[in-house]
């Protein structure tokens, strides 16, 4: 399916922290950073300004520390520092590119990074920084993905850009289905109704109540961020 050209002027790109992790099986891989931070430059290069959130499950993931005995409240503050250590990672290999880029933190550590003012935020995205905000919402039991998508309103965003290992929204798993049917499209309610594994309930019911569009893309495809944005490629749109 296609958009009219560069239907958006600011989106919100979620990404997973296991993306950074390339081929190994914890932690971060630089090159592979570094090939996503290419994909974000040609997209800013179109004039597009971006906002991002970057998950921590690469380093620690809050529930399945909390799976194993841990407090969660404590669990989940571990996996929001995580996404701290990725959303910097991020913004090395960006500011290499010459892109000017600021990590927003939602619990204050002023040596590494800004605290989230909304005013500010925004102030940034209208001088082409790209802001990419980390710790979560600062709270215990919200994703990042609530995260993307609360940070993505506040911010005006246009649309939630979903980055991940396939190129859009399957009721079942293709990896491991041949079967598996791919949606072009799909309402807010479908995807709760359904169980689809797009983002977790609480981030789809957010969108869902302020008519923002999820687009579910595969990161793994050369530019396939800007071809969405160019009005090619393949994903799915969840919308209203």
């Amino acid at each position: 399916m296609t958009e009219t050209k560069q239907s958006y002027n600011r989106v919100m790109l979620k990404i997973s922290g296991e993306a950074l992790m390339g081929d190994t099986s914890f932690g971060l891989h630089p090159p592979t950073v570094q090939r996503i931070a290419r994909e974000v430059k040609t997209v800013h290069d179109m004039g597009v300004e971006i906002c991002m959130v970057i998950g921590g499950g690469n380093i620690f993931r809050g529930l399945q520390g909390s799976a194993q005995g841990m407090e969660r409240t404590t669990a989940d503050y571990m996996g929001m520092l995580a996404t701290v250590m990725n959303a910097l990672a991020m913004q090395s290999a960006l500011e290499e590119l010459g892109i000017h880029t600021r990590v927003i933190s939602a619990i204050t550590m002023n040596e590494v990074a800004e605290p989230y003012i909304r005013r500010r935020a925004v102030r940034h995205l209208e001088k082409k920084r790209v802001c990419i905000f980390a710790a979560g919402t600062g709270n215990p039991y919200f994703t990042t993905d609530t995260a993307a998508t609360l940070r993505a309103n506040e911010m005006a965003c246009e649309a939630i850009f979903k980055g991940t290992k396939v190129d859009g929204i399957y009721d079942k798993d293709p990896n491991k289905h041949s079967d598996a049917k791919r949606y072009d499209n799909v309402t807010y309610d479908e995807v709760l109704q359904k169980h689809l594994a797009v983002m977790d309930a609480s981030a789809i019911a957010l969108a869902r109540d302020n008519n923002l569009p999820i687009i579910v893309f595969s990161l793994d495809e050369p530019g396939g961020f800007r071809g969405i944005l160019a009005g090619e490629g393949t994903y799915t749109k969840v919308h209203g």
